[in-house]
């Protein structure tokens, strides 16, 4: 009898894997019973990671967008699954564990099947309790395993984890290979040492296909008993994101197993709906070049779900390094060079921050630690200058064991600034906060929600739900896209006039809003020819995790402001211009 093999669509991971936004509720809607028709999903991805953030941020209420997408594959009998960033949940930083345990209770509620519960560092504490709760809620638990590449990250590493999760009570497995550098003989090996022992656990394999292993790795996941398969649709398969269903099903149907069949006349619409998605407003917010593929990636490890915010980061940081090399008489970089060094820093530091698993989030503090060090150095300065506060946390333990040692040089200059290692559950450093939300709901007059998913919204993503409730999101959001329609639709105007050569960039160190001196009610943007004493107060940013304080990094002068009170500003964009 042939081996069956069945198909997941993640329909959330296309989008969030190629851009910053993802499809509207009435989107949604169109699009489920198109899927449903193609006939060849067992599973559908929903929702989960950073999905309902996103829609907070562009106006939109996730609840009613998730409730909308899992309905009519409920009712279709197809699985629906979340992802679950386990400690941090639906967010880039630790939530307590009464949100955490809400969570799980609203989820299934709304039509979620299955989570899949994995921890940026394989740290099984931080999955652990998310299994019990999902268990609790009727909700199965997918416990992950992040696959990386590494002298650490071993065929028996992983075999040991699998063993530990599967203690813990989890009832499937799921390889996430989400920088797709597993490499293929290795993911079989582990696949196959864990249906020997466990062959009744479903076995479900998540890969990119960035760097180009995945196809491969898949056919050797499904030889060695992988139950499941991650897919995806044009015109967002392929480049940094997932392979194509028609080549996957393809290839397992030629290796002799028993796979469905695909409606090709559904697939051709749900590929016209999905395009029309992007011609309405999500194609603003897609680089195109994550559309391609890149070997560069098998060196870095570097996951293609945050190739957007890379090069989106790269964009804001470009000018300023260029600037600073100038200034020291040092020859500028194009993009694909400067790339390029950041895919070494990222080789170079990763085992010296103990190789944690490049995933959400810490893909990204390696990755921000890299870009400032390439940004130091070509000020002169030395490595590790500019750490923000989320990276030492995950350097000192809070989020987890890292799974490789720390080099002495981190540790030694965590010691400099008096930080102190933590070794203890990362969950206790974040009290229970529900009592809270549920006083200020009350007090505001806000609604709790149907079966408290209101709550549950607002403990999770605090900012972003109060600019959603203010409408702050849906205007802010308006005037972003308002701006990229007119980008596309007009020619960049000419080169701006040239800045003197000994300007330099002060750049925002993280994502938020700007924001200058304020004297009494009177707010004082600095004008040109305004001085600072190395280390005076400049600006701060208000960022999701609070507010970072932007210092005068020498004696200097004010040349040019960028940027305006309240802008939004991403990291590496220029605030300032500055002269000795």
């Amino acid at each position: 009898m042939k081996k069956e093999i069945r198909f997941s669509l993640v329909y959330r991971d296309m989008w969030q894997s190629s851009g910053k936004y993802v499809p509207r509720k009435d989107q949604l809607a169109k699009i489920a019973p198109v899927i449903i028709d193609m006939g060849c999903f067992a599973r559908v991805e929903t929702n989960g990671g950073a999905s309902e953030q996103v829609n907070l941020l562009y106006g939109e209420n996730p609840n009613l967008a998730v409730r909308t997408f899992t309905k009519p594959f409920n009712e279709a009998g197809i699985q629906t699954h979340m992802l679950d960033r386990g400690l941090n949940a639906l967010r880039m930083n630790p939530v307590p564990a009464d949100v955490r345990e809400l969570m799980y209770k609203v989820k299934k509620a709304q039509g979620v099947d299955i989570t899949r519960i994995f921890c940026g560092l394989n740290d099984v504490r931080n999955i652990a309790p998310s299994i019990r709760w999902a268990k609790q809620a009727g909700m199965i638990a997918q416990a992950t395993m992040c696959i990386t590449y590494s002298q650490v990250h071993t065929v028996e590493y992983y075999i040991n984890m699998a063993e530990q999760l599967i203690a813990e009570g989890a009832q499937e497995i799921c390889l996430k290979d989400m920088a797709g550098i597993g490499r293929p003989v290795m993911l079989g090996k582990i696949v196959k040492a864990i249906k020997e022992k466990h062959p009744d656990i479903t076995i479900q394999y998540h890969g990119h296909t960035g760097p180009g292993f995945s196809v491969a790795s898949m056919l050797e996941v499904a030889k060695a008993g992988g139950d499941i398969f991650d897919v995806a649709i044009e015109p967002l398969s392929w480049g940094m994101v997932h392979p194509d269903v028609i080549t996957i099903q393809a290839m397992f149907k030629d290796a002799g197993f028993s796979v469905p069949e695909i409606n090709m006349k559904a697939y051709m619409e749900a590929r016209s709906l999905t395009q029309s998605f992007m011609d309405d407003f999500l194609g603003y917010f897609i680089d195109p070049r994550n559309r391609f593929m890149s070997s560069l990636l098998v060196g870095c490890g570097l996951p293609g779900g945050m190739m957007g915010s890379l090069m989106a980061d790269l964009k804001g940081m470009h000018a300023a390094i260029n600037s600073n090399l100038k200034t020291q008489g040092k020859a500028e970089l194009n993009e694909d060079e400067l790339l390029v060094q950041l895919f070494d820093e990222v080789k170079y530091i990763w085992p010296k921050l103990g190789n944690p698993p490049l995933v959400t989030p810490f893909s990204q503090y390696v990755k921000n630690v890299a870009l400032m060090n390439i940004f130091c150095m070509s000020k002169g300065q030395e490595r590790w200058t500019m750490i923000d506060t989320n990276t030492w946390d995950m350097i000192l333990g809070k989020a987890g064991k890292l799974p490789g040692k720390l080099d002495p040089e981190i540790v030694e200059l965590a010691k400099s600034k008096g930080y102190e290692f933590f070794d203890g559950n990362p969950q206790d450093n974040y009290p229970n906060v529900l009592p809270k939300y549920i006083k200020e709901m009350e007090e505001l007059g806000w609604d709790r929600g149907q079966d408290d998913e209101e709550l549950f919204e607002f403990a999770m993503h605090d900012k972003q739900y109060r600019e959603f409730k203010s409408g702050e999101a849906k205007k802010r959001f308006n005037k972003e896209l308002a701006e990229k329609k007119a980008a596309a639709a007009k020619p960049a105007a000419g080169a701006k006039k040239q800045r003197s050569a000994s300007a330099e960039a002060v750049v925002a160190p993280f994502q938020g809003s700007l924001l200058w001196e304020q004297s009494a009610r009177t707010v004082i943007v600095p004008a040109p020819g305004k001085e600072y004493k190395k280390g005076d107060f400049m600006c701060a940013i208000l960022a999701n995790h609070g507010m970072e304080v932007v210092s005068a990094p020498y004696d200097c002068v004010i040349a040019e402001v960028v940027k305006g009170q309240g802008a939004w500003v991403n990291k590496g964009d220029a605030i300032v211009y500055i002269e000795k």
